[in-house]
């Protein structure tokens, strides 16, 4: 962990300059009749959870690059994961992807209780072999034309389950890579049918109090066709499991022109929205820095949120978690900056003027209306972020903090370098 010493005076030089926004802004939204005190409050709450692998270098299809002082293991994960919540205060939970993460569920437990972290979703991994496994996941997983691979794969499932149940979890995502290169590769209707039987499988497995969230990936690493590969697909799989399935929604498993927004309320509207894997994408399922690309989108799905949240909407209780692939910077940095990212978007939606906004969507006054939410995304919340952040004894600047601290070089010198060669993405 950083010094505390450290977060202090970094925090010291820049106090009165925060306190002089914080109440310029709150001089700002008063004439809105928005407190700024209550969006705080809400800001400082909210929390996403920080993915185990994304603390360590991502690669590009042909190469990875790392970077100093990788993480080891997952105590070491745990570790950079402790450090991006004490700056930030906005990672409470961690979310462990198996078998990447597998060791002593007490260690796990006693080592985040001690960094005062909590377990997010469980993650299972049936999209690459391991070592020492019976059967390949070449030709697919839950949905594999082997009857012994698709249980082998359901197995793996289950393990995650009783791993996450050790320490804390309520849920397992599953993401599967399964697909077809080629035409006439598969049968698409007796593929899926072997899913849904595997899945269900899975679900009947569930403890009571857990969910189960389902993603949905248009391509990669199939290209020609993936089996759950749009919304609807998952919506139909999250129907069909039961009360307890849900749908993820990542913000890069998309084409360019989706309307992510318009799936995030209908999967409201009709129950299923599980929750969010934050993220960002240029051409296709890139996985860049939460807002890097199209803030806007990003406000525009917390808009959704916030108008379910104000409705209350039967079972809104979706779970978020950033999902990115850090090839160029340090992952500690970006996480920090994509935690932040995501906050900013919800005070934003926040603070738009909701009565205003359903009167002119009522008189079909396009222009006012889109008018009411440019306004609330343009506001500069920064201050509101800045302040929820040191109430709660994080850094005011994360980032320069982190910086200041030089924790990435001291546990250079403790974790082994490692070796550039190999290729892929994981």
């Amino acid at each position: 962990m950083i010094d505390s010493a450290v977060v202090a005076q970094t925090n010291d030089l820049r106090a009165k300059n925060l306190k002089a926004d914080y109440d310029a802004l709150g001089e700002q939204l008063n004439r809105c009749g928005i407190p700024i005190d209550a969006i705080k409050a809400k800001v400082a709450a909210y929390g996403v959870a920080v993915p185990s692998w994304g603390v360590g270098t991502g690669g590009t299809r042909f190469a990875r690059f790392p970077g100093e002082g990788e993480p080891r293991h997952i105590f070491d994960k745990l570790e950079d994961c402790g450090v991006i919540q004490q700056l930030t205060r906005a990672t409470p939970d961690v979310s462990l992807h198996i078998p990447w993460d597998k060791a002593d569920p007490s260690e796990l437990k006693a080592k985040a209780q001690a960094l005062g972290l909590g377990f997010d979703a469980m993650n299972s991994n049936t999209f690459q072999d391991q070592e020492g496994q019976p059967h390949s996941y070449k030709f697919g997983s839950l949905s594999h034309t082997d009857a012994a691979t698709r249980q082998q794969a359901v197995e793996h499932n289950l393990e995650c389950i009783e791993i996450g149940r050790a320490i804390g979890s309520k849920a397992l995502t599953v993401w599967i890579g399964d697909g077809s290169n080629f035409p006439g590769q598969s049968n698409f209707t007796r593929q899926f049918e072997r899913y849904l039987d595997a899945a269900k499988q899975i679900y009947a497995q569930l403890p009571g109090d857990w969910r189960l969230f389902t993603e949905h990936k248009m391509y990669e690493p199939a290209f020609y066709s993936t089996v759950v590969q749009d919304w609807g697909t998952n919506y139909m799989i999250a129907q069909e499991l039961g009360e307890q399935a849900y749908c993820l929604v990542d913000l890069g498993h998309h084409a360019p022109n989706v309307n992510i927004e318009m799936i995030v309320a209908r999967l409201v509207q009709f129950g299923k929205l599980g929750g969010f894997h934050f993220n960002d994408s240029k051409y296709g399922d890139d996985d860049l820095d939460t807002g890097s690309i199209d803030p806007y989108r990003l406000f525009l799905v917390f808009n959704e949120l916030v108008d379910a949240e104000k409705r209350q909407a039967p079972g809104f209780d979706p779970a978020h978690m950033l999902d990115q692939s850090h090839n160029v910077t340090d992952p500690i940095e970006s996480l920090m900056v994509s935690a932040m990212e995501v906050q900013r978007a919800y005070a934003q939606a926040l603070i738009v003027d909701r009565p205003a906004l359903e009167g002119f969507q009522q008189e079909n006054d396009a222009l006012m209306a889109t008018t009411t939410l440019k306004k609330a995304f343009r506001t500069d919340v920064e201050p509101i972020l800045a302040m929820a952040r040191v109430e709660n004894g994080g850094a005011i600047d994360p980032v320069a903090t982190y910086r200041s601290s030089g924790y990435r070089k001291k546990v250079a010198g403790i974790r082994p370098a490692v070796s550039g060669a190999g290729g892929g993405i994981v």
